[in-house]
C-alpha cells in the first residue's frame, strides 16, 4: 500500500471515528419482522439478479485495476457510516443517509448492491439495525434502487455538461431521496391505507419521512462532493484507473 492509499484509508478511519457512533433505540431500516413473510420473500428474489450482476461487476473491475480495491473498501465504509446515523421517523423505520451515491459514481450501480447487502447484514447482526427477514426489501431500496437513480442522474448531468461537483451533489442527494420513495412504497404495499389504498399510504409515509430526509439528502450530497475532492487530492491515479478522472475533469 503506497502513501496515497494509506492517506485515503486514514481519512476514512477518521471519518468513521467522528461520525460512526450509531444511536441505538429506534435506529434501524425496515425492522426485523415488520414485513409479512410473502413480501420478505418477493423482495429477496427481486434482489438476486442485481446481486449477481454486482459480483460480476466488482470481479471485472478488480481484475483490471487491482489498486481500486482500496477505493472500493472506502466506498463500503462510507455506506456503513452514513447509513448508521439514523433519525427515528415512522413506526418500523427511520430516516438516515445512505452513502450509496459515492459507490455508484465510482464503480457503477451494480457494484453497490454488493457493498449495500454486506453493510445491511453487518448492521442487522451487530447493531440490530434492520433485520435478516427484511434484508431483501432494505437491499432493494438502499443498495439497488437508490444507486441506479444516482448513476442515472450523474450520467444525465454529465451529458448536459453541468459542473462535475453539481453532478455529484445532485446524484447523491436525489439517489438518497429515491431510496425513501421506494421504502415508502414497500411499506405501503404491506400496509395499504383503509381509505384510498396503496397510493394514499405511500403519500402518508412520504409525508412523515420528508421533514428529516430532505435535509439529510442535502448533507449527503455535500459529504459526497467532499469525499470526491479528497480522492482527487490523494488518489487521483486510482480515479484515472477507474476512468473517472482525466486532467482533473470527469
Amino acid at each position: 500500500m503506497n502513501k496515497k492509499e494509506k492517506r485515503v484509508v486514514a481519512l476514512a478511519a477518521v471519518f468513521a471515528l467522528v461520525f460512526g457512533v450509531a444511536p441505538a433505540a429506534n435506529a434501524m431500516h425496515i425492522m426485523e419482522g415488520y414485513l409479512p413473510p410473502q413480501f420478505c420473500i418477493i423482495w429477496g428474489v427481486i434482489c438476486i439478479p442485481f446481486i449477481v450482476a454486482g459480483y460480476l461487476s466488482i470481479k471485472k473491475t478488480l481484475s483490471k485495476q487491482r489498486r481500486s480495491i482500496t477505493i472500493l473498501a472506502m466506498a463500503g465504509a462510507f455506506v456503513f457510516v452514513l447509513s448508521s446515523l439514523k433519525i427515528p421517523s415512522v413506526t418500523g423505520s427511520c430516516s438516515h443517509m445512505t452513502g450509496t451515491g459515492l459507490g455508484a459514481i465510482l464503480f457503477g450501480p451494480s457494484a453497490v448492491s454488493i457493498l449495500g447487502i454486506i453493510v445491511l447484514i453487518f448492521q442487522a447482526i451487530l447493531l440490530a439495525h434492520g433485520g435478516l427477514t427484511t434484508l431483501g426489501a432494505n437491499t432493494f431500496s438502499m443498495a439497488i434502487a437508490g444507486p441506479f437513480v444516482s448513476y442515472g442522474i450523474y450520467k444525465l448531468c454529465k451529458m448536459l455538461k453541468i459542473n462535475k461537483y453539481i453532478c455529484i451533489f445532485l446524484a447523491a442527494s436525489i439517489g438518497d431521496l429515491f431510496t425513501y420513495c421506494i421504502t415508502s412504497f414497500q411499506l405501503a404495499l404491506a400496509y395499504p391505507s383503509g381509505n384510498g389504498g396503496i397510493m394514499v399510504s405511500v403519500g402518508k409515509f412520504l409525508a412523515v419521512f420528508a421533514p428529516t430526509q430532505v435535509p439529510l439528502a442535502i448533507i449527503e450530497g455535500i459529504l459526497t462532493v467532499v469525499i470526491i475532492i479528497g480522492l482527487e487530492t490523494y488518489a487521483k491515479s486510482e480515479l484515472k484507473d477507474l476512468g473517472l478522472a482525466n486532467g482533473g475533469e470527469y
